[in-house]
């Protein structure tokens, strides 16, 4: 049944065109069975010559694509997934870098979760979580709110200033740091200076503003990369948003909820995503500033990981340490992502 009916809206479209051209003769119409019973033919050669010509048509490219992303998925692969899988391998084994592994399942898993060390580290790294992302981004979102609806002059000089501290070597900016906030430093200095001298202290040493000290440094680091961020999405914004709010006798803060915040929020999802990565994954300036130290006040996981596999020789507990933290990071950062994509839909 359906082969007729398409066999008749072939002959009808045949006399039609014909009709059109003024060509048709009386014996079309005599023809036009014979036409019928070619029609389905022909219409199958017309539905398949478009895809197949597709397919011909992107075959090639699609091949030179993926010849183009060779070079990086195996580098990538070589330097990144290799060592990932063969850290999760030495994570279930028991090794001192030197013997030979011997296998142990998920006991390192079980000793690193069942620490009492890891879970003060996982909490210092949510102190650090909420200096590094949370204070960070809350403060740049208060400075990009008052500067959202107007256009500042110099910003690219404004720019380039704070992004400065974010391109400077961590090291660097711990060994600054380290002389700033050290008992004799510039800050305890000024404190005196201003009579305010039962407020020094060496901040660095003190078990309860150790782990603050360290995350005000992060916040240091990454306000200037926040900073940026948030400010050319702003830029984005036409400013007759901002006129039309103020008519319609919008104040600041229904300006900032109704027009600044949509605007920036993907980039406010970057900005997460950077602090909570930076903050599970800082070493270098706890390695630089405190050592973990005084005691395990600053203690983070990747802090430990360095401790167990070059100070205690622990490879296989170091590597499960290693692979609980990519994962945290890994769940964290989808978890950003999907409210944030969530959101905006």
């Amino acid at each position: 049944m359906a082969s007729f009916a398409a066999s008749c809206l072939w002959a009808v479209r045949e006399v039609a065109v014909k009709l059109k051209k003024g060509i048709l003769i009386p014996s079309v119409l005599g023809r036009s069975a014979l036409a019928a019973k070619q029609a389905p033919a022909s219409l199958d050669r017309e539905a398949r010559a478009p895809t197949t010509s597709r397919r011909q048509k992107y075959r090639v490219p699609t091949k030179i694509g993926y010849a183009y992303l060779a070079p990086a998925v195996i580098l990538y692969s070589l330097f990144l997934l290799v060592p990932f899988f063969h850290s999760v391998y030495l994570s279930l084994c028991t090794w001192d870098g030197l013997s030979k592994p011997e296998f142990v399942g998920l006991a390192n898993y079980r000793a690193a979760l069942s620490s009492p060390d890891v879970r003060d580290a996982l909490r210092h790294a949510v102190v650090l979580i909420m200096f590094y992302a949370i204070l960070t981004t809350a403060v740049a979102m208060v400075l990009v709110g008052v500067m959202g609806s107007m256009r500042v002059r110099g910003m690219s000089t404004y720019r380039a200033l704070l992004f400065l501290p974010y391109i400077i070597a961590p090291v660097v900016v711990g060994v600054v740091w380290r002389w700033l906030l050290s008992p004799n430093g510039p800050i305890n200095g000024i404190l005196t200076a201003v009579g305010l001298s039962r407020f020094t202290r060496a901040w660095l040493a003190d078990f309860q503003w150790a782990l603050p000290s360290v995350g005000l440094i992060g916040t240091w680091m990454l306000f200037g990369l926040v900073m940026v961020l948030l400010l050319a999405a702003v830029q984005r914004i036409p400013t007759d948003l901002f006129e039309a709010a103020r008519l319609d006798g919008a104040g600041p803060v229904r300006e900032f909820l109704a027009i600044t915040l949509p605007g920036v929020r993907q980039e406010l999802v970057v900005v997460l995503v950077l602090g909570v990565t930076a903050a599970l994954r800082n070493f270098d300036l706890i390695y630089v500033t405190t050592q973990g130290g005084p005691g395990t006040s600053t203690q983070v996981l990747s802090w430990m990981v360095y401790q167990h596999a070059f100070q205690i020789g622990d490879i296989g507990l170091a590597a499960a340490m290693g692979v609980l933290l990519t994962l945290i990071i890994m769940v964290l950062t989808v978890l950003i992502v999907r409210i944030g994509v969530w959101r905006s839909s």
